[in-house]
This record gives C-alpha cells, sequence and structure tokens, in this order.
C-alpha cells in the first residue's frame, strides 16, 4: 500500500472511531439527561474534523505539477499539520481557561456508575486511536497524522485528569480539579506549539537532517569518477518530492561524454535511492605537472589551512586574462564573509599572486555540519 491510501486508511479509522463515540455518548447522554455525556460527544464529532482535514490534504497533496505550480502541491501536507496543530492550541487554550476558573469556583463533581464506565471507556478507545494514528504518522512520515494523534492523546489525557480529579473529590472531598487541567492544558499548548515547528520550518527551507546530506554525498562518493561533493542544496516541496542541487569533482582528464554520462549517472541514482529531482554540477580537477595544477593544489591547501573557511572548491584559472575563480564557504562563526574573502585575497597576493585577480563567490551553508 502506497503512503497516501495509508494516511487515509488511518483517517478514515480515527473518523470511524470517533464517530461511534459520538453516537454511543449523545444516545447515554440523553438517557440520562447528561449535557456533559452530551457535550462530550460533541467533542469528539470536533475530533473527526482533524482526520477529515488530514485525508483532504492528502488528497490534494496528491495532484499533479502544472503551468501555476511546476514544483507539484505536496507542501499541502504541511497546512494540513499547521491547522491541526492549532486546533490542539485551541483546545489547550479551552482547556487552560476552563480549568482556571474551576481553581477559583470549584465544583462537585456528579458521576454515576454508567457516567464513570462511559468515561474510562472513552480513554481507553482515545489512547489506543492515539498511539496508532501516531505511531503511523510517524512511519510515513506525515505530520497531519502525526498531529491528529496527539489531538486524539491530548483528548484523553484531559479526559483522564478530569476523571482523576473527581475519584480524588468523591473520596477525600479535595478538588484538585483546575489545578491538574491547568497543568495539563499548559502541557498540551507547549506541545501544540512545538508540532506546529516542524510543518512551517518545512514551510520555511528548514535544513535537511545532517545524516540525510551525507548519506546523499556518500552515495555520490561511491561512483569512482567522483572526487568530491560540494554545495549540496536541497528543497522539499512535501514529503515525497525533494528538488535540489550539487556539484561533484572530477578529473580534467574526463571528456565531455564521459561526463555527460556521469552526471545522468549519478542524477538517476539520487532520484531512485533518495526520490531526489537533483541538478549536477561538474568541477574540474586540474591535473599532471601543470601551472593550474600546481596553483589549485597551492590556492585550496591556503584555503583549507584558514579555519575561518569551511572548504573551497571550483577553481579555475585563465591564464590569459589572469583571473582565478573559485568558490569559498565561511565558517557559521564567520560574521562578515566579504572582510574574510578580501583579507583572503591579500594574502593570496602577498604570496606569489599579485599580477592575479580573483573571482571569489561566497557560498552560504546550505547543508553542511
Amino acid at each position: 500500500m502506497d503512503r497516501s491510501k495509508i494516511i487515509v486508511r488511518t483517517s478514515v479509522i480515527g473518523i470511524v472511531v470517533n464517530i461511534f463515540l459520538a453516537s454511543f455518548k449523545a444516545v447515554v447522554g440523553l438517557f440520562a439527561n447528561s449535557i456533559a455525556i452530551i457535550m462530550d460527544a460533541v467533542n469528539n464529532l470536533s475530533d473527526a474534523l482533524s482526520s477529515v482535514i488530514t485525508i483532504v490534504g492528502t488528497k490534494l497533496s496528491e495532484k499533479p505539477a502544472n503551468r501555476s505550480h511546476p514544483f507539484g502541491h505536496g507542501r499541502i501536507e504541511y497546512f494540513s499539520a499547521i491547522i491541526i496543530s492549532v486546533i490542539v492550541l485551541v483546545a489547550g487554550i479551552s482547556s487552560l481557561i476552563e480549568s482556571v476558573k474551576k481553581i477559583f469556583n470549584p465544583t462537585t463533581p456528579d458521576y454515576t456508575t454508567s457516567t464513570l464506565a462511559i468515561i474510562i471507556m472513552a480513554i481507553v478507545v482515545k489512547l489506543l486511536l492515539g498511539r496508532y494514528v501516531k505511531k503511523v504518522g510517524n512511519e510515513v512520515n506525515s505530520d497531519a497524522l502525526v498531529a491528529s494523534g496527539a489531538d486524539a492523546l491530548f483528548d484523553a489525557v484531559i479526559t483522564l485528569s478530569t476523571l482523576v480529579s473527581a475519584i480524588i473529590m468523591l473520596l477525600w472531598n479535595v478538588s484538585i480539579d483546575g489545578v491538574l487541567g491547568t497543568l495539563i492544558s499548559l502541557v498540551i499548548i507547549k506541545s501544540g506549539v512545538g508540532m506546529l515547528k516542524s510543518p512551517i520550518d518545512q514551510l520555511l527551507g528548514a535544513r535537511m537532517s545532517p545524516e540525510f546530506i551525507k548519506s546523499v554525498k556518500d552515495e555520490c562518493m561511491t561512483f569512482p569518477d567522483v572526487h568530491g561533493v560540494f554545495d549540496v542544496v536541497m528543497h522539499t516541496y512535501g514529503p515525497d518530492t525533494i528538488i535540489g542541487s550539487l556539484h561533484v569533482n572530477v578529473l580534467d582528464t574526463l571528456s565531455a561524454s564521459e561526463i555527460q554520462c556521469l552526471d545522468r549517472k549519478i542524477a538517476e541514482r539520487l532520484h531512485t535511492k533518495f526520490g531526489i529531482i537533483a541538478t549536477i554540477g561538474i568541477y574540474a580537477i586540474n591535473t599532471g605537472d601543470t601551472p593550474a595544477a600546481k596553483m589549485q593544489a597551492d590556492i585550496m591547501k591556503r584555503a583549507f589551512d584558514n579555519d575561518e573557511i569551511h572548504s573551497a572548491h571550483g577553481f579555475y584559472c585563465d591564464f590569459n586574462a589572469k583571473i582565478v575563480y573559485f568558490d569559498l564557504m565561511p565558517e557559521y562563526k564567520v560574521t562578515n564573509p566579504v572582510d574574510l574573502r578580501d583579507s583572503f585575497i591579500a594574502e593570496l597576493k602577498d604570496n606569489g599572486y599579485a599580477d592575479y585577480e580573483f573571482h571569489i563567490a561566497l557560498d552560504n551553508n546550505y547543508s553542511e555540519d
């Protein structure tokens, strides 16, 4: 079963369970003339909304790329997760308000054996549902499912806290409903804010994990003709779509046809193994006992000996125009990359390259540790 079908199936289970709970509570509430149980039934219907949002978001994200959205619609899933996270936040804030009211105006619970049994059953079902939905969400990398599962778990925790405080009140006549509810509400609000972080980060263009970037670079290095991987830039357009670019070093002895073949092989491998649609750039390493090779080795060594420079690559020298080109990536601690570049150029000119003009491109560190 593919990812979208798993998400839809799991969400349908959530809808069915919540509708069942809502129907059961509504019937019992009507017969028992209990407004509390009826309102809890309405709450279950609102919980089903999270699953509906997940399904709608998943289906919309499957729309193919078009003229207006050439990278597809996968990021719609992030909006689904944001909406559900906001629902969790609203629930936490509402619970906090009601809990604070109960601190100043405590109420005596009025539960019967049947209502307690219903509450216990609802807690168990919600805990099982929440754990299941969240587990599947983590397995298929769905922020919306994870948020929906967390919503169910928080609902169960709130109900459990109400039950515990009610029992304590009935046994010892001590009201902790407001205090316990306030603490749990604060935890839910904190979790809701945390749940918002992942989808918002993805929409803003968060850095890919170092482990993933290392896997990509290691895979490129399995090709014998690749002698270095640089400038890895990756953008996510939904959990299943990554579009990016990277540069690789090759020896200058490769022909244009060999470079084209290598480019295709790397692109196909990255797409097959990681689902990446990649553009591959090529940098040449000068070989042999030539002025270009000696200059490249010397300048690259000076760059790597500088503790403010993370890496340097893409060297090329136009000896006729006496212009040297290469890319330089500063370390994170560098606050003024332009000053670093200017000082490095001055160093080069003072050490045998006074007659050369340097065109150094400053790279942002998009992925390196």
